[in-house]
């Protein structure tokens, strides 16, 4: 039976993608501190086509790794660069401050979320998968503007508010699908 309680699929989904953040990690250590939050969206902009292009092509892959694993990589590029836009490119990272950061910067989303779900009455159920790619896209390109104008906006929110809402919509997609594996249907 599907949970409906939001506040409990979220953390069950952002647990998923923490372990996934800690074991890349473990791996390849916190390389991405080189990265400048440009090139982080750019990163989360492969992954939201990729993901866009499979459901085009209805799963029809030549890679075998399918759309779930690319939402997670939105949510954990996401987390990096709101950590970046706080420390700026740099040095490694120790893996505990890497993990606190990490986790500070998935609350914020989780917060944010919280917030905007009470008042749009969990509107987000009644969307399709494929909004979410479209809209992560959209906060994208939103993004990408932002950044060409060197963070400057005359009214809009900031490019973190775009990394916050591009997290919990990819949230949002991995809650659905899971619920929709719950109930034996598949991946787009």
């Amino acid at each position: 039976m599907i949970m409906q309680d939001t506040k409990t699929e979220f953390a069950a989904a952002t647990s998923k993608c923490r372990d996934i953040f800690e074991k890349k990690m473990l791996d390849y250590g916190t390389s991405w501190r080189i990265m400048r939050p440009m090139s982080l969206t750019d990163q989360i902009y492969i992954k939201a086509c990729r993901i866009r292009s499979l459901e085009e092509k209805k799963g029809n892959r030549a890679v075998d790794e399918g759309i779930e694993p690319e939402y997670v990589g939105i949510v954990n590029y996401c987390a990096m660069a709101l950590i970046q836009l706080a420390l700026g490119p740099g040095d490694p990272l120790p893996p505990a401050e890497a993990m606190e950061r990490y986790d500070d910067a998935i609350k914020a989303a989780t917060s944010l979320m919280l917030n905007k779900n009470h008042d749009y009455d969990e509107a987000w159920r009644g969307m399709r998968i494929t909004s979410f790619t479209d809209i992560i896209l959209q906060k994208l390109l939103r993004t990408k503007e932002i950044e060409s104008h060197h963070g400057q906006t005359l009214i809009s929110e900031g490019v973190d508010a775009n990394y916050m809402d591009m997290i919990n919509y990819a949230l949002f997609a991995l809650i659905k699908m899971a619920e929709a594996a719950e109930m034996g249907e598949h991946e787009v």
